[in-house]
């Protein structure tokens, strides 16, 4: 019999190929990407440290006041300009994007251009 392929499974498997490209370092760090079904969540992770300097998510006090849907394309724009605020102002400019094994589209996408607008470059 034949199963059903495990979404997460795949997308495990992608995440893992794009991080085998991709290092966050101290002077470009690396902007992840986590999305579940009720909340989306986004951290800017110095690799070579192994230390998170900047996180957000829909689940911050700061938001939740703001939305109803924390799954929400919305959401996930006001998530965006969040963790680009918090970023500039540990002094991080550059980052590089980790879409974490999602496609570019819907909430990746709302988060990532969001924080492009609110002055991070990737």
């Amino acid at each position: 019999m034949i199963t059903k392929a495990n979404k997460n499974k795949a997308r495990l498997k992608r995440h893992l190929r794009v991080r085998k490209k991709i290092e966050g370092t101290t002077a470009r760090p690396r902007l992840n990407v986590f999305r579940s079904s009720k909340h989306i969540y986004a951290q800017v992770i110095d690799d070579v440290k192994g230390v998170t300097i900047a996180a957000a998510s829909t689940m911050d006090k700061e938001l939740r006041e703001e939305i109803k849907n924390g799954g929400s394309v919305e959401a996930a724009s006001k998530v965006g300009e969040l963790i680009a605020k918090r970023a500039k102002a540990q002094g991080y400019d550059n980052v590089v994007f980790d879409r974490g094994g999602y496609l570019y589209h819907g909430r990746i996408q709302a988060l990532a251009e969001a924080a492009r607008e609110a002055g991070l470059e990737f």
